[in-house]
């Protein structure tokens, strides 16, 4: 197997989450692209829709669930279809999410709640119902990120909480499951790229944040979209309870 081959997907099924929108269709189009077939969940049919056909035009088989995370339910059905549908399930990448930017004097209980209900809870359900049916071989990918790690000027007490759990939670399933299971798991901790949680920003934040990204830019999905592919892949094989950074050098500055 050359060093390019063990990037490539070919024949896997990969379960993705929060596919309807930003970065989860980025990791959708970049798995099936490897060679993946995939699974999709959101609440949002119409626009998994879409994700589909980016799927689809790069020659794999897809199905989308409408899937509300939130509810262990929906994260067992999900899995559930995928096997009806394929059989197996290789890879699972944990990406729904939400962003919220709440003073910690004003947030209320709910509010903190829900964040980390859909941020680090979902993440739970969605791991357990897939390490029942996992191979070895099989990869779990937690998408957690830079504000688990560093702070960014914005108020996110329960952003940064939940995503701060994911790595922690990203480790202990990683001693659970790794030796026992042949299952890895691993987080990506990602910096800022362009999506619908972005938008909401206010360009003068934007613009005071950049002088700390080393790069001098924000993040390509496609660039973020290549480090999944490591983690996913037998490129990673020998790789297991890490958080891998990908965020221009914002955590040097």
């Amino acid at each position: 197997m050359s060093v390019l081959d063990r990037f490539r997907l070919d024949d896997r099924v990969a379960i993705v989450t929060g596919a309807s929108s930003g970065l989860g269709v980025a990791f959708a189009k970049a798995l099936a692209e490897a060679g993946a077939d995939l699974v999709l969940g959101a609440r949002r049919e119409g626009k998994l829709a879409e994700t589909c056909k980016l799927v689809e035009a790069a020659g794999r088989r897809v199905i989308a669930v409408r899937t509300d995370v939130t509810r262990p339910e929906d994260c067992q059905a999900l899995v559930d279809a995928a096997m009806d549908a394929f059989g197996r399930v290789d890879i699972l990448v944990n990406n729904a999410g939400i962003g919220t930017a709440v003073p910690a004097l004003k947030e209320t209980p709910d509010q903190f709640r829900s964040v980390i209900d859909l941020n680090l809870n979902a993440c739970y359900w969605m791991a357990q119902a897939c390490g029942k049916v996992m191979q070895p071989g099989s990869s779990i990918i937690n998408i957690s990120s830079v504000l688990a790690l560093t702070t960014a000027g914005l108020p996110q007490s329960a952003y940064a909480a939940s995503k701060a759990g994911l790595i922690g939670m990203t480790r202990d399933l990683a001693q659970q499951w790794t030796g026992r299971r042949g299952i890895r798991v691993n987080a990506l901790a990602p910096g800022f790229f362009a999506s619908e949680m972005t938008d909401q920003f206010d360009p003068d934040y934007v613009e005071r944040l950049k002088p700390r990204i080393l790069a001098g830019r924000f993040g390509d999905t496609e660039e973020l979209a290549a480090a999944l592919l490591f983690l996913a892949s037998d490129a990673g094989g020998y790789v297991t309870g890490i958080t891998l950074p990908v965020e221009g050098g914002i955590l040097t500055t």
